[in-house]
């Protein structure tokens, strides 16, 4: 608020001409002080008028408050790293080590009970081997059991990493004894019927190999050359090599006839010793890498 100054009223002395003619004369004491409040209020007046106003907030701004020192906003966060800081992480269950893979032929190959499909009207097989690729193409028709056998040990993977342990040249080319013998034990009771003889061991031609009527396994062999001897007793040919039959050529037939006719493998060691007595003994063999179904 502000303070207000006393200001020296005249009202008070306001005296008629009268009084001030006659209190002018010297040695009046009221003329001496009626003259010294006539000064003092000329005084008083005349400094007020002289000096200027105080200055007021307008006339000189003050300066203005000084700005808040700016603040930069923190660099925003992915917000996949915001929400790992609000949300707690979920705990990672521990990795449970892999269970070793048991080692062994696979289960369908020891239930031949398993191989009951029935093959197609036709269908070709791919052997890859260890002296290069060969098609057999199959006709149902030919030899209907054999080819519904051939056809299901195809698609077991059966033939895979299987010898051909019987190369006698100019006649055939033997294979089908599997390489574990968990494996060949199971098979070698699993016999199927004969089929009729409709097509011709020819060369190409394949069979499959016997031990007499209806003894018909998993062996058998392909044709070198004309075989037609061997149509009437009972090898009924399901299917023939249509590609790579030069391959078929050059299998390795160095080590002949099995013993103990010649100095080959002996079929009841590869039964029960399977694919090590063979490459131990006659490593240079020829080997099915994989057999194949043609889509």
């Amino acid at each position: 608020m502000k303070q207000e100054r006393p200001v020296l009223h005249t009202a008070a002395l306001n005296l008629s001409l009268k009084e001030t003619h006659d209190m002018s004369r010297p040695n009046c004491p009221a003329a001496l002080l009626l003259s010294i409040l006539l000064a003092l209020q000329v005084a008083c007046s005349g400094s007020r008028e002289s000096q200027p106003p105080p200055p007021t907030e307008k006339s000189k701004p003050a300066p203005p408050p000084a700005a808040p020192p700016e603040v930069k906003p923190a660099p925003s966060e992915p917000e996949q790293v915001l929400s790992e800081k609000v949300q707690p992480k979920e705990p990672v269950p521990a990795k449970t080590a892999a269970k070793p893979r048991r080692a062994g032929p696979d289960p369908a190959l020891l239930n031949p009970s398993l191989a009951k499909e029935k093959a197609p009207a036709q269908f070709r097989v791919k052997f890859e081997t260890t002296k290069g690729d060969l098609v057999v193409q199959v006709t149902r028709a030919s030899a209907p059991l054999g080819a519904d056998r051939f056809y299901n040990l195809v698609k077991m993977g059966f033939f895979n990493d299987v010898a051909f342990f019987r190369v006698l040249d100019g006649f055939m080319a033997q294979f089908g004894i599997h390489g574990n013998p968990k494996v060949s034990g199971k098979w070698e009771s699993a016999r199927i019927n004969d089929d009729p003889t409709r097509e011709s061991n020819l060369r190409g031609a394949v069979s499959f190999a016997t031990a007499g009527p209806n003894t018909r396994t998993t062996q058998m062999f392909i044709n070198f050359g004309d075989n037609s001897q061997l149509d009437s007793r009972g090898f009924a040919s399901f299917g023939k090599v249509v590609e790579g039959m030069t391959v078929v050529d050059q299998l390795y037939k160095g080590y002949g006839e099995g013993a103990p006719g010649g100095g080959g493998p002996r079929q009841d060691l590869i039964q029960s010793q399977g694919n090590s007595y063979l490459r131990a003994q006659f490593p240079k063999l020829d080997f099915i890498k994989r057999a194949s179904l043609v889509k």
